[in-house]
Formats: structure tokens, C-alpha cells, sequence
């Protein structure tokens, strides 16, 4: 299928657009015009834009498109409110263009804690990390609730700690929930789920939880 993938220079969205051309896909990778992106494949396309800030320029990046991988998040605690605003303008090129499909990437601590999660982990761990980020999460917020109120088929996954190990393939799930004691997950296997996701009925208006 033809997948367009935002914040392809990310750390997510660069496995995200390594592995669909690995599967066959055709991807439109959307990335900065200040970027200095250099990945090439026949299957690709590189879209650039000056910024994710209004759906006007993305309009040509999604259509015809059958699914968007949006990558899209702060890098850090200084990033500001990346997601909900780069996600806003991803949405309604969406609207305009008639693409259902959507894959975003959240964060766990967004999600319920796992009925079976240690006490450890909820009365201490996770109130320290929601506090630790409040702002980083507070941004994913109100992303999270901007899709779940779009006209879009989504799906919003919710990794922890992100790492930079190899692609495995091998993880748990929780659809509609987070994984219990679930503490880190490489970015190769969020986007090995991502894409995985595209497909999957049981995955579609749900967020889902993914975690080692």
C-alpha cells in the first residue's frame, strides 16, 4: 500500500519509513525542508514542508494515501507542545483528503495502569514519571483527545522507556490498555507495531499499550 509517514527524521518514523520499504510499501516520508534527509529507495517519495503548523502544504503529502504513520513528538522536555499542534494540521489534511487511516504514537503513562501493575509501580513510579513530564504529557493530551474526536480509523500507540535496541518483533500488547510492568520497548518494534496496526481491525479506534 502507499503509507505516508510524519517526523520520518524522528527516531520512530525513521524505522517506520525503513521498514514499510522493506515490506513493499510505498512510503511518503514528510520531513523538514531544513533537513538534510538522505535515506533513497525507488519506493520513496521525500515530501518537504516548513513546518507542520498549518494542513494547507500537507494536503499533497496525504492524498491518496491509504494509511498516515504520524512519529511525531517532542524530543525532549524543552520541545514545547510539538504533538498536539503538528497532529491538529495532520488531522484536518486528513478531513480534506478523505484518508481514514491513522497511526500515532503517545506515551504509557497516558493509559490506565494495568489492573494486575505492581503497587510499587502505582503509588510510587508511575505519579514520579507523570510529574517528571506533566508538560511533555499534557501536549499528548490534547493530541490524544483531538484524535479520538476526529473522523479518522485510529489508533494511538502508548510505548514506555523508548531504547535503541534492535528490531525483535517479539513484545506485548494491550489494546485499550497498558502493559503491566512494561518498562521499556525499542523504537524499531513501536514502528514494527505501528505498521502492524494498519491492518488490524481489533487495533482500530483503540489505543494500544506496548511494552517488552
Amino acid at each position: 500500500m502507499k503509507i505516508t509517514v510524519f517526523g520520518a527524521t524522528g527516531g520512530i518514523g525513521g524505522h517506520v519509513v525503513q521498514q514499510a520499504l522493506e515490506a513493499g510499501h510505498k512510503v511518503v516520508a514528510v520531513v523538514r525542508a531544513s533537513s538534510s534527509y538522505q535515506v533513497e529507495d525507488p519506493s520513496l517519495e521525500v515530501f518537504r514542508v516548513s513546518g507542520l503548523t498549518e494542513a494547507g502544504p500537507l494536503l499533497e503529502a496525504v492524498d491518496g494515501t491509504e494509511a498516515v504513520i504520524s512519529g511525531v513528538g517532542p524530543r525532549g522536555r524543552k520541545d514545547g507542545p510539538v504533538a498536539s499542534g503538528s497532529t491538529r494540521s495532520i488531522l484536518a489534511a486528513l478531513s480534506e483528503t478523505g484518508v481514514r487511516r491513522f497511526v500515532a504514537v503517545s506515551a504509557a503513562p497516558l493509559g490506565p495502569a494495568a489492573p494486575d501493575e505492581s503497587f510499587l509501580n502505582r503509588r510510587l513510579l508511575l505519579p514520579m514519571i507523570n510529574a517528571f513530564a506533566a508538560d511533555v504529557y499534557a501536549d499528548l493530551r490534547v493530541m490524544e483527545a483531538d484524535i479520538v474526536s476526529s473522523d479518522t480509523d485510529w489508533t494511538i500507540v502508548r510505548p514506555p522507556k523508548l531504547t535503541n535496541k534492535a528490531l525483535t518483533g517479539k513484545y506485548r500488547t494491550a489494546v485499550g490498555g497498558t502493559v503491566a510492568r512494561g518498562y521499556t520497548i525499542s523504537r524499531a518494534d513501536v514502528a514494527h507495531l505501528m505498521l502492524a496496526a494498519i491492518d488490524d481491525p481489533a487495533m482500530v479506534d483503540q489505543p494500544v499499550g506496548i511494552a517488552y
